[in-house]
């Protein structure tokens, strides 16, 4: 197990002052896991007061018996870690936050208050060993992969309905399964998720769509009751049918397409969920075929309303709601321009056009159709490559026409593209020349030229390095 040394010497010194120190909930199990914790959590006898003795660079600033210990590297914070005092919780009248909080003398008591048996072990170094402290079975759980909360379940829900949540979470997070008593009391308290702010539930949300397992965890809090009380807008999709381009109902289809976005970015991955949220609102019968007209439109309010109502930023609810809005963009090889291609980047912005094709292929996989990423989309990715690089031309250049104007002394006129087009030809083929004071010197040469013999040669070097450049980019993307 891979202990920092610094976390070696927190439990050394709390120890040295007389007190019991462990590693401790999570950190624990992804150490157990054979994982690097994020975080590191240490349990103690010590009382705060007593912990800041130890540790004069604490700081206490809580009910909950927690000192925040920053650990330097010579100036610079390299880590903060959380040393609590072992303590028992009573009452939770608002399902969220226990009443009362008593702090213990005995480590047992500390553990019964934790969520999963996973979640409720410590351990603690003695040279190169550790002692495992393991009162209810989480390392047999971690073998078995198993979630099943500490105790009788639905009290651990009652005292925090978030754990519900979080059990589907450590699911997704894990592969693990949910013990069936753990899940059924899931389902039978679902309704207390109420109590839980938005925040807490956008966090865990936020984590089960980062994870390898998004779908499966999405489809665990359908399952278990949750979702319908998160995102109720998706579950209308529930058994309304498609036509045509679609095999699955609305909100299969929408699960599946989170199952088969390839984008690793959450908010990509609930844009996906969310790309057909308005179809049960827009679905009108035409000859006999379902339609749904502007349900992109409507999706992409539906998208940001459900993104404000669970508390995400500003700027990533607007991100969401503009992948939904431009899910259904128009592309067909041979009719689409390089400008129209312009205007679709300048529509969704350039920083989304990667995330836009990921949407389109979680779209179609979802579908049930056999080709992720069919000719035209690769066509799509070249035109977008193409489009927003800086193309052959004399903006390339470090002088523009003003300043021949300028150093010739003359009027606008056809001379100055001539000269500018001849300087480009010369920059393509060499780029060291393309410096300002190079390029005033060499229009002063070039001014007693014919330039439109010249220029005419330009034409064809550009002509050529745009053609030469073109072929790389089709060969990337695989077109024609």
């Amino acid at each position: 197990m891979k202990i920092p040394e610094y976390i070696k010497d927190i439990l050394g010194n709390l120890e040295k002052a007389g007190y019991e120190a462990f590693i401790v909930g999570g950190c624990a199990r992804d150490l157990l896991m054979g994982r690097i914790p994020k975080d590191w959590d240490i349990t103690t006898n010590a009382k705060p007061e007593e912990t800041l003795n130890v540790f004069s660079e604490g700081k206490y600033e809580n009910a909950f018996g927690t000192v925040l210990l920053p650990v330097r590297n010579r100036e610079e914070v390299i880590d903060v870690v959380e040393i609590t005092t072992y303590r028992s919780e009573q009452g939770y009248s608002d399902r969220r936050h226990p009443d009362e909080i008593k702090f213990e003398e005995k480590l047992d008591k500390d553990l019964e208050r934790r969520d999963f048996t996973i979640n409720a072990m410590a351990f603690k170094t003695q040279g190169d060993k550790c002692e495992i402290i393991d009162l209810f079975g989480g390392q047999k759980d971690l073998k078995k992969k198993i979630i099943r909360a500490v105790g009788e379940p639905a009290d651990r829900f009652k005292e925090d309905a978030l754990r519900m949540m979080r059990a589907i979470r450590f699911s997704s997070e894990l592969g693990f399964e949910i013990e069936p008593k753990t899940e059924r009391a899931i389902t039978k308290l679902a309704g207390s998720i109420k109590f839980v702010s938005k925040e807490r539930i956008r966090d865990e949300l936020i984590r089960v769509l980062r994870s390898d397992r998004a779908y499966d965890g999405v489809m665990k809090l359908h399952e278990l009751k949750l979702l319908q009380y998160i995102i109720p807008e998706l579950e209308k999709g529930i058994g309304v049918a498609q036509d045509r381009h679609h095999i699955h109902t609305v909100f299969k289809h929408s699960v599946l397409a989170l199952k088969f976005c390839p984008s690793k970015d959450w908010r990509v991955r609930l844009a996906s969920l969310l790309h057909d949220i308005a179809k049960p609102d827009t679905k009108r019968m035409d000859k006999g075929h379902a339609t749904f007209y502007n349900h992109d439109i409507l999706g992409a309010k539906y998208a940001k309303k459900i993104a404000q109502r669970l508390k995400f930023s500003g700027v990533d609810a607007e991100k969401v709601a503009t992948l939904v809005k431009n899910h259904m963009f128009y592309y067909n090889v041979g009719e689409v321009t390089a400008a129209s291609v312009r205007r679709l980047i300048k529509k969704v912005g350039e920083e989304n056009l990667k995330d836009l094709i990921d949407l389109r292929v979680a779209d179609r996989l979802g579908s049930g159709v056999p080709k992720a990423k069919p000719y035209k989309l690769r066509h799509l990715e070249y035109m977008m490559e193409k489009v927003r690089k800086d193309p052959l031309s004399v903006k390339m250049l470090k002088i523009g026409g003003n300043d021949i104007m300028q150093i010739l002394a003359i009027p606008p006129g056809p001379k100055i593209g001539a000269i500018l087009d001849v300087l480009l030809a010369e920059v393509i083929e060499d780029p060291g020349l393309n410096v300002k004071i190079k390029l005033e010197k060499r229009t002063k040469e070039l001014d007693g030229y014919k330039l439109e013999e010249l220029r005419e040669k330009a034409k064809e070097k550009i002509d050529e390095k745009k053609e030469e450049e073109d072929q790389e980019l089709k060969k990337e993307f695989w077109v024609k």
